[in-house]
């Protein structure tokens, strides 16, 4: 795919929308239980459909935007970058969300630059993890300013936006390469404590994730770079 400056052309735009897609339909699968509810007595269908607009708010808003800031960030410092999707990644994706967990690899923005600094590298991929900061905070906001009861379904689009948004964000930024954290760390180690503890807080306070899940966090982080060659 080529690569040029500005804002996505047309293939590009093709891989983005196919890489949210899978992603989409990965996250409602998960929700569901995965193909393993079946045989359970699950509702998979039925919750796989109600969730599938859910999930498509809060990929898009966390996974596009995280990826095109990367873009743009990128771009402002003199680079060429675009997103590719990844084959194998993409396959990735759908199988685990089919068994109902996730390792979610469809692609990633490709950055070609031979002159970046520690400092822009760093800012580069600080750009994605501090969108998430953002979607997170808007829907903080709707959700405190619309109060929506409890169990309503846009309580629940609400609520999983923000998670979403949040844990994508402390996953990548997990010292771990190559995930954006690794980059953010080894530019600079005060911002990364920082940013990385305002995210552990809001998320832990926010969200009440289990610290077995920030566990699993750090496995899937692991299984991530180890799968980073085979997919990308």
């Amino acid at each position: 795919m080529a690569i040029r400056d500005g804002l996505p052309h047309a293939e590009e735009i093709r891989n983005i929308v196919l890489a949210d897609a899978v992603l989409i339909v990965a996250f409602a699968s998960t929700i569901a239980g995965g193909i393993f509810s079946l045989g359970s007595g699950g509702n998979f269908f039925a919750t796989f459909v109600s969730f599938l607009p859910i999930s498509a708010m809060a990929v898009t808003l966390s996974f596009v935007l995280h990826e095109l800031m990367h873009k743009f960030t990128a771009q402002h410092y003199g680079a060429a970058a675009a997103f590719r999707t990844s084959q194998n990644g993409l396959i990735i994706t759908l199988l685990t969300g089919a068994f109902g967990f996730l390792i979610g690899i469809p692609g990633a923005t490709w950055i070609f630059t031979n002159s970046f600094t520690k400092r822009q590298n760093g800012i580069v991929s600080l750009a994605g993890p501090l969108t998430n900061f953002v979607v997170f905070g808007v829907f903080i906001g709707l959700l405190f300013l619309l109060n929506p009861p409890a169990q309503s379904y846009l309580h629940t689009a609400l609520q999983f936006t923000l998670f979403i948004s949040i844990l994508l964000a402390f996953f990548n930024m997990l010292p771990v390469y190559p995930l954006d954290g690794s980059k953010v760390l080894a530019w600079s180690k005060p911002i990364y404590a920082v940013t990385m503890a305002a995210i552990f807080v809001l998320m832990v306070y926010f969200t009440a994730i289990p610290l077995y899940n920030i566990v699993i966090l750090f496995v899937l982080a692991i299984l991530f770079s180890t799968f980073y060659r085979f997919a990308l």
